[in-house]
């Protein structure tokens, strides 16, 4: 079997990494596991396993199904960071975003311009303009640049490069440069990496309990959510990246402390791309009395956001109210010349960043005083577990979890991660300088293989033989023509997809590029993934029935003024056939 052949989540692979699993004991432990399958713990994963660790990594949803699918998809140092005298953190992520652009994932990762307009000629142009001087040189120091340096803008030189702007207000602005992509499809890409390495992986897998020799912690009970079978999985380490839920799984462990998380909520919402016109592929940066407001350009829209408000709800259930939403509007109107309304609003999604506690319970402070470094910790012998940080800083996070996690066992196997790239990325470069013949195989513009090859850099071979197999697969969604029909067979076959939501919100992003958030590709989506999951007509009706419940609520959470109530509308139904 090929390495390419191994990092496929294929439904009869998922089978085969929870035997692997299920064969693990007291004498034959894995090196490592980890739970949780957003972005530190996919990260974790793919670092152990380059080093040559016996690896698990268990999620009870979908990978990325939390925070890790719901952020402002950039791969940023975080200029705000700057004002919080952060520069470690921002050197740090500044450093990784140049590593991800220009090795490890050119093909997840792309080059993105932004403006950040002044309101006030010298105070502005001199305070902002002090701060992305700083920015640029961090990124200069003992590197090639991996993206272009800052320029001031004059206000007409602005309204020509951005005219969306209003220019009554603003009087001139400053371009930077920084990084985007497409976070679930990333953190994806991440675990198929460690698979590809011989890591076990397996969604829709909870932990439901932490095994103990004495007060260590020597691997966990596992509960497949596909049949209810539970069994143990032994490993020498476990590493828990449990995001938000990493109390929750400290108290599942039996610990007596830990590490506090903070859940800060930040919502974004999509417009289409008529609404705000721009020179392609330059957005906008500015700021407001409690976050930054980014409006980004993706494909046909914008994605606009973000807010940071205290969550505590329940994680599962997180959710935009209706004055989130009119919040970012009104922030981006702001800068805007003509105004944004809620009919402009595409989509809505919302998640929460797990932001280490610093301060006493009990205290006032807002999220937004919190660091955004990591730490990591021993919750108990045998179990470590990371947070904080930001999205950008992945790679490090995972290098120190991994590093702490086998210290005194394994000191001399060093992490790979800043050498091996994410799988896609080997042969991608090829690719593109055959755009025009892959254009011609498709029968597509070169919009659509750009879109494909910043989906699946060089997977994208695979894709194409899917359609070679089959050619109706070439054939765009009737619903949702941004998407072939292939895209969602191979979703199935090599991405790890189970449920109807894991495919609409994840591997495509139907939830929110939609008006009616994918509910009308939905027939015709599940009708593809059927044949390859094995769902009969009931199972086919039940994940369609789930999916139109599923966004009923969300778009109630959406009406309501408070979290509690949003949360309670969303809580009604799941996304999945029965999950609560």
């Amino acid at each position: 079997m090929s390495e390419q052949q191994r990092s496929a989540l294929t439904p009869e692979g998922r089978g085969e990494h929870l035997a692997r699993l299920r064969a693990t004991t007291a004498e034959n432990p894995l090196d490592v596991l980890v739970v949780g399958g957003g972005v530190n713990g996919a990260g974790a994963a793919f670092d152990a396993a380059t080093r040559g660790l016996s690896v698990g990594l268990v999620e009870s949803h979908d990978w990325a199904s939390g925070t890790s699918s719901r952020s402002s998809k950039l791969m940023h140092g975080g200029l705000r960071y700057l004002q919080m005298l952060d520069f470690k953190l921002v050197a740090e992520a500044l450093r990784e975003r140049d590593l991800l652009l220009e090795h490890t994932a050119p093909h997840l990762v792309k080059p993105i311009k932004f403006v950040f307009p002044f309101f006030k000629k010298v105070i502005d142009r001199g305070f902002i303009g002090s701060g992305v001087m700083l920015y640029d040189v961090m990124q200069s120091v003992g590197r090639k640049r991996a993206v272009p340096f800052h320029r001031h803008l004059l206000h007409d030189k602005m309204l020509e490069v951005f005219p969306a702007l209003d220019g009554d207000k603003a009087v001139g602005a400053l371009e930077y440069y920084d990084a985007q992509m497409d976070d679930a499809r990333f953190v994806m890409m991440l675990v198929r990496s460690a698979a590809q390495l011989d890591a076990s992986v397996a969604n829709y897998t909870t932990v439901v309990d932490y095994l103990h020799e004495g007060e260590r912690v020597v691997g966990a009970r596992v509960r497949d959510e596909e049949s209810g079978e539970e069994f143990d999985v032994r490993a020498r380490h476990v590493i828990l990246a449990g995001g938000v839920w990493t109390q929750d799984q400290q108290e599942l462990a039996g610990a007596d402390g830990g590490l506090e998380v903070l859940a800060s909520k930040g919502i974004h919402v999509t417009v289409a791309r008529d609404r705000i016109p721009a020179v392609p592929d330059t957005g906008i940066i500015t700021q407001t009395e409690k976050s930054v407001l980014f409006i980004i350009p993706w494909d046909e829209y914008w994605v606009i956001g973000t807010t940071d408000t205290p969550w505590t709800e329940d994680p599962r259930h997180v959710g935009a109210t209706s004055d989130d939403i009119d919040y970012v509007l009104e922030h981006a109107n702001a800068v805007l010349k003509n105004d944004l309304t809620r009919e402009d609003v595409i989509g809505v999604y919302s998640g929460l960043r797990p932001l280490l506690q610093p301060v006493k319970k009990g205290s006032d402070k807002g999220s937004t005083k919190v660091s955004r470094e990591h730490t990591v910790m021993q919750v108990e012998p045998g179990l470590s577990a990371i947070a904080g940080g930001k999205y950008t800083t992945y790679r490090v996070m995972a290098e120190d979890v991994v590093d702490f996690a086998i210290k005194d066992t394994e000191p001399g196997r060093p992490s790979l991660t800043r050498s091996v790239p994410v799988i896609g990325a080997q042969g991608y470069a090829a690719l593109v300088r055959d755009k025009s013949e892959i254009s011609r195989r498709l029968g597509a513009d070169e919009i659509r293989v750009d879109r494909l090859l910043f989906r699946y850099g060089s997977l994208l071979t695979d894709v194409l033989a899917l359609i070679d197999e089959d050619p109706s697969l070439a054939t765009p969604l009737e619903h949702a023509p941004r998407y072939l029909r292939a895209e969602v067979v191979y979703a199935a076959r090599a991405e790890g997809a189970r449920h109807l939501a894991d495919v609409l919100e994840r591997r495509t992003r139907l939830d929110y590029e939609t008006r009616d958030r994918g509910v009308a590709a939905a027939d015709e989506v599940a009708a593809l993934l059927a044949p390859e999951l094995g769902w009969d007509e009931t199972a086919v009706r039940a994940e369609v029935e789930a999916y139109r419940g599923y966004i009923e609520a969300r778009l109630a959470g959406e009406a309501t003024a408070s979290d509690a109530e949003a949360a309670s509308r969303i809580a009604a139904a799941a996304e999945v056939p029965g999950r609560g």
